[in-house]
């Protein structure tokens, strides 16, 4: 049952909506790098517009990040007007709540961010043996994602802020046992019913269409069958990658950067220790403190004459229960990471295992430490990373020279327009050509043919019509590229003699699906008047919204609305190119009894629901307050989506 919960999300969400505000726009924390210029405006929110330029790069950094994810994915499929509209309802939903971030004061501190970025282990894993971050490897990190550390710590600190705009509402959702009995309810009704389909396959045998019949058919459906523009191309990409190969390490160059970040590469230094503490507050009188401070002086006098004793004694006199059962041991951590620092300064002054230290005085009171254990940092030897450290050089120097190479590639392009060969003699780049592009990306095609701003310049009616280069796109990853139309050809109709076969079998399946949908409702009209007559109707099967039995969603919810007190009775259900099917609806079954744990869990899970439905509620609410507004229509798909939620 409570598997049925955690997958059906979206299904439960839309009763609860029921019970607050429906119809809310899906949402999700992400950051996106502003560009402001005076284009055509798409939505506004708090009197700032939102242009066109930040909708489309918004909508190419989600590409890159789902490209990055999934190199295979077909990128035709994510540039489809339904899915750009949703980056654009991101998009002011990222702003919306900015401006009540900023209104409430909510900001992100620099103690709050390093620990938030602290818990991603990529960037963990950058710190050197002393605790500090290998800014030089953190930024190629962030560069060879196309990010800079202040974008991405901006675009973090936004995360932080938005995540408390709406966490307070999220974090206080609460369902009592009735609720999610009661919502519960809905989804394990359950009904007893017998179910005929009628499928278009079975009826397009009756179907003969004569030519005159596919030639009308042609001509009022001439849309679908119409050849794309294709255009052939010509493209040079400047490229960090190959960069890369082509940049030369000399062996002294290694040697030195291995000797100067030896203690980054291997594991750090660690020491274990055990500690006695008296406890005394910072804040506790002068007497007290003295009071505990001479208690830990004379343990400090007994422990130099008898240092074997330090386990007995942390066991009898340190007040540090936690340790003190384990004769006062604290486990081992680095100098800078995992423990006090008071602590762990005196662990790592001491000069051998055994050692006792003097007073430490923390926060927590005094403490007596000694020295358990020592581990030397291992630093691998510099045979052993020359491969990597080979990699990070070349990938340094690579980047250097990208950003050089950038920007003379932009103002080549651009002043010598009428070719790509200026550049690519210049930077010593390849022209690469492709025939049949079109403007939208090829399954299976890579680089710039499958990045939709790099074909949506070079569809352009200057690129077209003037054979000039592109502008220099950015593609991401680090790839810049620039094109030129060779050759263009407009969209045109196919000749209905091409796709004759195509014409015929859309044919057959409208008329199919049509015939199918009259005889379905010919004979749920006859067995509601003479209900004894449906004796051909198959076995039963018992249907519930979490258990369909493989039936329509549609169908089922018919099934379940049919009024109990008029059962049996027949209804019916057009589904569309699948046919039409009627159900007998015979008895309602009692819903099974979910066993205690189950009923927590869904007890937990509405719980998590209700705070998000109420969090979408509060989201809508901050909509009207900062006069958020699209100002682009929805496409079809978009806004029938946005209407089931």
């Amino acid at each position: 049952m409570f598997d049925f919960v955690r997958q059906h999300t979206k299904l439960i969400m839309g009763v609860l909506f029921l019970l607050i505000i429906p119809s809310f726009v899906l949402f999700g924390i992400e950051g996106y790098t502003r560009f402001n210029d005076g284009a055509t405006q798409v939505a506004t929110v708090n009197g700032t517009p939102i242009t066109q330029t930040e909708w489309d790069n918004a909508h190419r950094l989600e590409i890159d990040r789902l490209r990055q994810g999934n190199p295979s994915l077909d990128l035709s499929l994510l540039d489809s007007p339904a899915l750009k509209y949703a980056t654009l309802e991101r998009v002011v939903h990222d702003r919306v709540l900015a401006a009540a971030a900023a209104e409430e004061h909510l900001i992100a501190t620099d103690a709050r961010l390093a620990a938030e970025l602290q818990r991603d282990p990529t960037i963990a894993s950058l710190r050197r043996a002393d605790g500090t971050l290998d800014m030089e490897r953190y930024q190629q990190l962030l560069a060879a994602q196309g990010l800079t550390p202040a974008g991405f710590e901006a675009n973090a600190r936004f995360e932080l802020s938005s995540r408390q705009v709406l966490g307070g509402v999220t974090d206080t959702g609460f369902s009592s046992a009735a609720q999610a009995q009661v919502t519960m309810g809905a989804f394990q009704e359950r009904r007893e019913a017998r179910v005929q389909r009628f499928a278009p396959a079975d009826f397009t045998d009756k179907v003969q269409p004569t030519d005159a019949d596919l030639q009308a058919y042609y001509q009022a459906n001439a849309s679908r069958y119409q050849a794309p523009e294709t255009a052939s191309v010509e493209y040079v990409v400047l490229d960090l990658d190959t960069l890369k190969k082509s940049v030369n390490v000399s062996e002294q160059d290694l040697r030195t950067y291995y000797e100067q970040n030896a203690a980054s590469f291997g594991a750090p230094e660690t020491r274990r220790a055990s500690h006695i503490l008296l406890s005394v507050s910072r804040d506790a009188p002068a007497a007290e403190r003295e009071k505990a401070k001479a208690a830990a002086t004379a343990l400090l006098a007994q422990l130099r004459q008898a240092p074997d004793t330090f386990a007995a004694v942390a066991r009898k006199s340190s007040q540090d229960e936690t340790s003190a059962a384990s004769g006062g041991d604290l486990g081992s951590f680095e100098r800078n990471k995992g423990m006090d620092p008071a602590i762990a300064q005196a662990a790592f002054g001491l000069a051998k295992v055994g050692d006792i230290s003097d007073l430490v005085e923390s926060d927590f009171g005094f403490h007596i430490v000694r020295l358990t254990e020592v581990k030397p940092a291992a630093v691998p030897p510099f045979e052993k990373m020359r491969a990597q450290l080979e990699d990070q050089l070349r990938t340094r120097q690579a980047q250097q020279q990208f950003g050089e190479m950038a920007d003379e590639f932009r103002n080549l392009v651009y002043e010598q327009s009428d070719s790509l060969k200026p550049a690519a003699d210049k930077l010593h780049l390849s022209i690469q050509t492709a025939d049949k592009v079109s403007p939208a990306p090829a399954p299976g095609a890579s680089g710039p043919l499958a990045n939709p701003k790099f074909l949506g310049a070079l569809f352009a009616a200057d690129a077209i019509d003037k054979k000039r280069n592109t502008e220099a796109v950015d593609l991401g990853g680090n790839q810049i590229a620039s094109g030129r139309v060779v050759s263009h050809t407009p969209a045109h109709a196919r000749p209905f003699d091409e796709v004759k076969a195509e014409v015929r079998s859309a044919f057959l399946r409208e008329r199919g699906a049509e015939l199918a949908r009259q005889e379905g409702q010919a004979r749920q009209k006859a067995w509601t008047a003479q209900p004894a007559s449906a004796t051909s109707l198959p076995a039963p099967v018992v249907l519930s919204r979490d258990e369909p039995q493989g039936q329509p969603m549609t169908l089922v919810e018919a099934v379940l609305r049919a009024d109990p007190a008029k059962l049996p009775t027949f209804v019916g259900v057009d589904l569309g190119v699948d046919g039409y099917a009627v159900a007998r609806v015979d008895k309602v079954l009692p819903a099974q009894t979910p066993s205690a744990e189950q009923a927590a869990q869904s007890q937990a899970r509405y719980g998590q629901l209700w705070g998000l439905a109420e969090a979408r509620s509060y989201y809508e609410l901050l909509k009207a307050r900062y006069k958020a507004q699209i100002l682009t229509p929805a496409p079809a798909a978009a806004a029938a989506d946005k209407a089931s939620r």
